[in-house]
C-alpha cells in the first residue's frame, strides 16, 4: 500500500513539472477555477483563525476570479491578466502556506493539498515562461513598460494592473535569465510604482539590490556605482552592496586609466534585418507595395472538381511569386468547437525537429501546444483532408496527421521553412510541398503568419485557411515561403495545420528540370 501512494504521489510531480501551463491559453483557464478553489479555502481557514486575518486578508484574490468566471477566455488571453493568474499562485500563495504553517493551520493545508493533487497548478518554470512572454511582447510590438503596467496593450486599456512587487517579480524572472535589458525596464517600474503606493507592496532596498547589478552588466558602471551607494544609505551593512561598490570603483578607476589608449567597448551589434521586418510585419508597420497589391485578386477556385461547380472556394490572393492564397468560409463553427473539444486532452508542448537528427525537442523560439488527428480518429479530421484535396488539387495520401495547436502566454513561432533544408535529416515521407494552415479563432491583437522575405501578412479569421508551396516545381525549397507566428498580445489563437508532401504529387504538379536562381530578391 505504501509503495502504491509513492507512485501516485511520484506520478502527480512528474505531471506538474512537465505540465508547461504558460505555453497554451487553454490550460490557463483551468487556472481560474484553481483560484476560485483556493480562496474558498482560504475564507474558511480565516474565519476561525480571526486573529491573524488581518496578515491573510491580502491574500483574498476572489475580485479576479469574479471578473474572470464572466469571459474566461477573454480574461486568459490577456497576457497581463495571466501573468498575474500565475504570479499570484506562484509567489503569493506560497506565503500563505509559510504563514499558516507558522501556526495551527494544519486543516487548511490539508485542503490545500488535496486542490493541488486534484488540480491543475502551475509552477516556477510556468511564472518563468510567462515573465519571458511578456518581454517578448514588449520587444515585437514596442510596448511601452509603464503602460503595460497600468494594462494597456497598444493604446487599449484593459482592467489589470500591476503592482511594484508584480513588476518587481517580472524584473526578478528577467535577471535569473541573465536578460538584464527587461530586467532594469521592470524594476525600474517598480521603484516607480512603489513611490505611489500607500500599502507599500515590494521594498526599494531590494529594488536597487537587482537595478544596480543589472545596470553595471549593461555597461553603465558609474550608475551602477550611484544605486548601490544609494542602497548602503538603506542598509549600511548590506553585503553584497559592499562587495560592488569596491569592485564598481576599482572598475570605473581602470576605465579612466584606459582612457586614450586605444582600448574600445565592444557594443553588440543591433538586430538583424530579417529580425527587424519580421517584428514590423507583426506590428503591422511594414505593407506591400502597390504593384504589388495592384496584381493581387480574388476569385473562386473550383479545381476542375464537378463537385465545386456548384459550390466554388472563394479564393484571395494575398501574394504572387510566391503565391500565397487565402481561401475564405472553408471551416465551419461546428468543425472548429468539435477539434477543440478533442485536441483539449491531447495538447503537448510543441516541438520542432532537430536538423542533424530528426529527432524532435522543445525549444523557446516555438511557444504553443499540440496535438495530432488521422483521419479514422473523427469524421471530421477525415471531412478536412478531403477539402484541403478539392482546395489544392494535391494529394493527401502521404501528408502528415491533422496538427491542433494552442497558442500561450507570448505565444509565437519565429521564422523557420516548412521544408527541408540542406544538411537536415530527410523527413521520412519526402519533402513538405505545400502547406494549408487554418484559423480557428479570431484573435484580437498579434497572433499574425508573417513572410519576412516577401512582406506578406496574414492575420487570423476563424473559419478561413491559408495556402502556399514551399517547393519549387524543381523540387528545391522556396526560401521566400520563410515564415513566423507572431506572439498573440491579446486574445487565444487555435490553428490546425496540414501539411502536404512531394510524394504522390507526380501527376498533379509535375516536377520541371527549372532550376530556381541562387539569390532571389524580395
Amino acid at each position: 500500500m505504501l509503495h502504491y501512494h509513492l507512485v501516485i504521489v511520484a506520478f502527480w510531480l512528474f505531471s506538474q513539472v512537465n505540465c508547461e501551463i504558460f505555453t497554451a491559453l487553454t490550460d490557463l483557464r483551468e487556472l481560474v477555477n484553481t483560484e476560485a478553489v483556493f480562496v474558498q479555502t482560504l475564507e474558511n481557514y480565516i474565519r476561525v483563525e480571526e486573529l491573524r486575518i488581518g496578515r491573510l486578508k491580502r491574500y483574498i484574490y476572489s475580485h479576479h476570479y469574479e471578473k474572470a468566471a464572466k469571459d474566461v477566455e477573454s480574461y486568459v488571453g490577456n497576457p497581463v491578466n495571466a501573468y498575474i493568474l500565475i504570479k499570484q499562485l506562484i509567489i503569493d500563495w506560497e506565503e500563505v502556506e509559510s504563514i499558516i504553517q507558522s501556526n495551527a493551520g494544519k486543516d487548511y493545508m490539508k485542503n490545500l493539498v488535496a486542490a493541488k493533487m486534484n488540480m491543475k497548478y502551475p509552477t516556477e518554470e510556468d511564472l518563468n515562461g510567462a515573465a519571458v512572454g511578456i518581454f517578448r511582447l514588449q520587444d515585437t510590438y514596442n510596448l511601452d513598460t509603464a503602460s503595460l503596467a497600468r494594462g494597456e496593450l497598444r493604446g487599449v486599456k484593459y482592467s489589470s494592473e500591476l503592482t511594484a512587487a508584480e513588476c518587481f517579480e517580472l524584473g526578478r524572472q528577467g535577471y535569473n535569465n541573465d536578460d538584464f535589458y527587461h530586467t532594469i525596464l521592470w524594476m525600474q517600474e517598480a521603484s516607480n510604482r512603489l513611490s505611489k503606493e500607500q500599502n507599500k507592496t515590494a521594498k526599494r532596498s531590494d529594488i536597487f539590490d537587482y537595478l544596480a547589478f543589472s545596470i553595471y552588466k549593461e555597461g553603465n558602471i558609474s550608475l551602477a556605482l550611484e544605486l548601490t551607494n544609494k542602497l548602503l544609505e538603506m542598509i549600511p551593512k548590506h553585503e553584497r552592496a559592499l562587495k560592488n561598490k569596491e569592485y564598481y570603483e576599482k572598475q570605473l578607476q581602470e576605465f579612466k586609466e584606459n582612457q586614450g589608449s586605444g582600448i574600445e567597448v565592444q557594443v553588440e551589434n543591433e538586430l538583424s534585418y530579417m529580425t527587424k521586418r519580421h517584428q514590423s510585419l507583426c506590428r503591422g508597420d511594414l505593407k506591400l507595395l502597390d504593384e504589388v497589391i495592384a496584381r493581387l485578386k480574388c476569385r473562386y477556385v473550383t479545381n476542375n472538381n464537378p463537385y465545386l461547380l456548384i459550390g466554388p472556394f472563394k479564393a484571395e490572393d494575398l501574394h504572387i511569386d510566391p503565391d500565397l492564397v487565402l481561401f475564405h468560409n472553408v471551416v465551419s463553427d461546428q468543425e472548429i468547437e468539435k477539434i477543440k473539444k478533442l485536441a483539449i486532452p491531447k495538447l503537448q508542448r510543441a516541438q520542432v525537429v532537430e536538423p542533424a537528427t530528426g529527432q524532435l525537442k522543445t525549444v523557446q523560439n516555438r511557444i504553443s501546444k499540440s496535438a495530432w488527428f488521422e483521419d479514422i480518429e473523427h469524421e471530421y479530421v477525415a471531412a478536412i483532408s478531403q477539402r484541403v484535396e478539392d482546395m489544392t488539387g494535391l494529394s493527401v495520401s502521404t501528408s502528415d496527421p491533422l496538427q491542433v495547436a494552442n497558442y500561450g502566454i507570448g505565444g509565437h513561432y519565429l521564422p523557420h521553412y516548412d521544408f527541408a533544408q540542406k544538411g537536415d535529416a530527410p523527413f521520412p515521407k519526402g519533402d513538405r510541398i505545400a502547406t494549408v494552415l487554418f484559423y480557428m479563432s479570431d484573435v484580437e491583437q498579434g497572433g499574425a503568419t508573417v513572410f519576412p522575405i516577401t512582406g506578406a501578412s496574414v492575420y487570423p479569421k476563424k473559419g478561413t485557411a491559408v495556402f502556399w508551396y514551399n517547393l519549387f516545381p524543381s523540387g528545391d525549397g522556396d526560401s521566400r515561403t520563410k515564415h513566423a507566428a507572431c506572439p498573440v498580445l491579446v486574445g487565444s489563437k487555435w490553428i490546425f495545420t496540414k501539411w502536404i508532401y512531394d510524394r504522390g504529387q507526380v501527376f498533379l504538379r509535375p516536377c520541371t528540370l527549372e532550376r530556381p536562381p541562387d539569390d532571389l530578391t524580395i
